[in-house]
């Protein structure tokens, strides 16, 4: 049994596109084939920037209002977002679960390991990673936070100086020429976050902050078919710019989908 959890969430995007953010979530809910959608309900309006964040005070509480829907869920959960903040709650719920054993594939063209201190916009979601091994503002930040081994960057091709000075702790990194590369030793349980800004935009051009020279859908797709024992994943970042569907977008989302549920 899967559940997909839908989490419209765009106050942790910077962009002026980023309230689309909400509308590409629950369009990208709808493509994932599961056995029952979970919609949390998110505030909608902006926050106040607090502790170097923006909209800090509607973060937590929109993770909080994730945390409450999770503990209602028995189901593998597959998490369709929103910004990338929405994958704190889940991942922490993987954690306490499968403990030191969970790896956390993060496929994304940003490496998301900004701090307050370096990311003047105070936008969250290019600072879950380093939130996810413990180095954040509180009520952002896991808990119980995961060793810098247990996460492996993809596809990453966008982060500044101060990001992979920070990366170079421990974490595994790829590009997108390299991609494959993530499956050499990867053994489950393992979580999977996707960006769809990690494909090349000429292509998947429906996000926040597109990137060149990104990967091709099937490219990605086949990927994540390659990896053995998913017990939860995300897409996240799913910005279209109007009600019209792209159909070659959707089936690239569908695809994903499929791919994580086999």
């Amino acid at each position: 049994m899967t559940t997909v959890l839908c989490v419209p969430q765009w106050q942790g995007s910077a962009s002026s596109k980023a309230p689309r953010l909400m509308a590409g979530a629950r369009r990208a809910a709808e493509l994932v084939p599961a056995d029952a959608v979970v919609t949390v309900p998110v505030i909608e309006t902006g926050g106040d920037k607090a502790a170097g964040v923006r909209a800090y005070d509607v973060l937590v509480e929109n993770q909080r209002m994730t945390q409450k829907a999770l503990a209602g869920i028995d189901d593998r959960v597959i998490t369709i977002g929103g910004d990338c903040a929405v994958d704190i709650p889940p991942i922490a719920a993987a954690y306490a679960r499968y403990g030191d054993a969970l790896t956390v594939l993060w496929i994304d063209a940003h490496p998301d390991v900004y701090s307050p201190q370096t990311l003047p916009s105070g936008a969250f979601h290019g600072m879950v990673v380093r939130a996810l091994l413990g180095d954040g503002p509180a009520g952002l930040t896991l808990e119980q936070p995961l060793a810098p081994q247990q996460v492996i960057i993809a596809g990453e091709r966008a982060g500044d100086v101060s990001e992979h000075e920070y990366l170079a702790k421990g974490m595994r990194r790829y590009g997108v020429d390299d991609l494959e590369r993530v499956l050499d030793g990867l053994r489950g349980p393992v979580y999977v976050h996707i960006d769809l800004d990690v494909l090349e935009p000429a292509v998947f051009g429906a996000t926040c902050y597109p990137e060149p020279n990104g990967a091709q859908p099937q490219r990605l797709v086949d990927l994540v078919s390659q990896v053995d024992d998913i017990i939860g994943a995300a897409i996240t970042e799913h910005a279209p710019s109007s009600d019209d569907v792209n159909p070659g977008e959707a089936e690239t989302i569908r695809l994903l989908g499929a791919a994580l549920m086999r």
